[in-house]
């Protein structure tokens, strides 16, 4: 895309503001985008619109943000901790590797779910913007990073196939789970929710011949 700016100047943009009022107003500006990047899309969202539903003045979006592609990079920031769900062991409330599996699975996919719009046009704009496909990209090898861990300490527990690459293995079994819920929450294809946990975890636990309470 001509006249995206580089990886580094989205990613670093400008410090936070440190009044709460400054706080409140930018974060009324990232809401707004978010509404107006998912009624009109990326490539038609206007910076004009996203002020107009945040009840702000034109000049103050500057004041917090330089351009269309910071504030969407914002956007996504505000949603990334929780696509992640970095604490789900503790929801799981167990160290039993299927149940937290299942709630891996279960977390993720209620996310994906209440973030479809968002997700797809990240899917889309990824397509057409370096700098939002490296994004993307970070996001994979993020949820990848943290599989890998725990599928390498359960193979130091030796309750997973000891002979599995744990860093392939996960991108290919996370990628299945990413996919599965783009065709669940973006193109539409109806599947219970909770049949969908289910099938995803026993497909988790039989690729990495986790034993369970059939198979012990």
């Amino acid at each position: 895309m001509a006249g995206t700016p580089s990886p580094k100047s989205v990613a670093e943009g400008r410090e936070k503001p440190r009044t709460s009022r400054g706080l409140r107003t930018r974060a009324l500006l990232v809401t707004a985008a978010r509404t107006v990047f998912e009624r009109d899309g990326y490539l038609d969202a206007r910076l004009r619109d996203i002020t107009e539903e945040a009840g702000t003045a034109a000049g103050s979006f500057y004041t917090y943000f330089s351009s269309k592609e910071e504030i969407f990079a914002a956007v996504l920031e505000d949603v990334q901790e929780e696509m992640l769900h970095p604490h789900v062991r503790a929801m799981a409330d167990t160290d039993d590797p299927v149940a937290v599996i299942e709630a891996s699975n279960r977390a993720y996919l209620s996310a994906y779910r209440r973030n479809a719009a968002l997700m797809a046009l990240l899917e889309q704009v990824s397509t057409i913007d370096e700098y939002f496909r490296d994004v993307r990209k970070r996001r994979v090898q993020a949820f990848a990073r943290r599989n890998a861990e725990s599928v390498a300490d359960l193979q130091r527990r030796g309750l997973v196939d000891p002979e599995l690459d744990p860093e392939l293995a996960t991108a290919a079994l996370s990628a299945m789970v990413s996919r599965t819920a783009y065709t669940a929450y973006v193109l539409g294809e109806e599947y219970d929710f909770e049949h969908l946990v289910s099938t995803l975890t026993r497909l988790w636990v039989n690729a990495l011949r986790i034993p369970t309470a059939t198979t012990a």
